[in-house]
């Protein structure tokens, strides 16, 4: 795989329109012989985009990467961004390289793994998935925010730590960072210096205690992170204030010089 860029595109692409485009090719099938079982099938990395109502082509937009959680896909995901607001932000979903089956609304259940093993190729695809909404849509190139819901923020996590140079922020919601492999760490220490992150979750969550979330907190805390953690009276259910205090969050780390966003 080719080696990440050193920065985001910084041309201002014309006005384009909502795109479904793919990202990365399919994975080649893989022949393996007795006794190691044939790799699980990759479904195609595709990304969708959202644009905002009155989208206006010439003002540089936040640009919001949506992780799905476990069993979803880029297309349900995106249906949340309306809830954070039809205005403010350009959004795009990214789609986990595992595919589980098929939903029962004929819509892909794909995963992001539960170990570090596709990691370069998640942070290669949020990389491509950027370029590709930035040749049809106008996106302030630091302004892009990672948003990781449920399983989906461990991905987003390891995503901001390798990024975290080239991302404005981060944003999880009842999610949990993920565990380090043996003798290789999350993080370098001062990658996440003063990198702003968003920490929502529910007090009555069973999938993610609200415990795991208290302890990424003092981790990210620790580490010198910009972090700000928001608890909610929900299970592992999106309360609909988490998406109000994210879009108030977003808007006041990018709004000092521009006075355009909304509520």
């Amino acid at each position: 795989m080719a080696p990440i860029g050193s920065k985001w595109r910084l041309d201002r692409p014309v006005e384009g329109t909502d795109a479904d485009p793919a990202v990365l090719p399919p994975a080649p099938p893989v022949a393996v012989a007795p006794p190691l079982a044939v790799p699980a099938p990759r479904p195609p990395l595709m990304c969708r985009t959202y644009l905002p109502d009155e989208y206006e082509p010439k003002y540089p937009y936040p640009l919001l990467v949506l992780f799905h959680p476990h069993g979803g896909c880029e297309g349900s995901v995106l249906d949340l961004m309306p809830r954070l607001s039809r205005r403010n932000f350009v959004g795009v979903s990214i789609r986990g390289p595992e595919l589980l089956g098929v939903r029962e609304d004929g819509r892909l259940a794909c995963g992001w793994g539960r170990d570090d093993s596709h990691t370069e190729l998640i942070n290669e695809y949020v990389f491509k998935a950027v370029e590709s909404v930035r040749q049809a849509c106008h996106v302030h190139s630091e302004r892009v925010f990672l948003v990781g819901v449920c399983e989906g923020a461990a991905a987003a996590y390891r995503a901001a730590f390798t990024l975290a140079d080239k991302v404005a922020g981060l944003v999880v919601l009842n999610g949990a960072m993920p565990r380090p492999t043996a003798g290789v760490p999350l993080f370098r220490p001062t990658a996440l210096r003063d990198l702003p992150v968003f920490v929502g979750h529910g007090v009555a969550n069973a999938r993610v205690p609200f415990t795991n979330a208290v302890r990424d907190h003092k981790l990210l805390y620790a580490a010198g992170a910009d972090v700000e953690m928001h608890r909610y009276v929900t299970n592992n259910r999106l309360h609909p204030d988490m998406f109000k205090d994210v879009n108030r969050w977003v808007i006041d780390r990018i709004s000092a010089d521009s006075p355009r966003f909304v509520g």
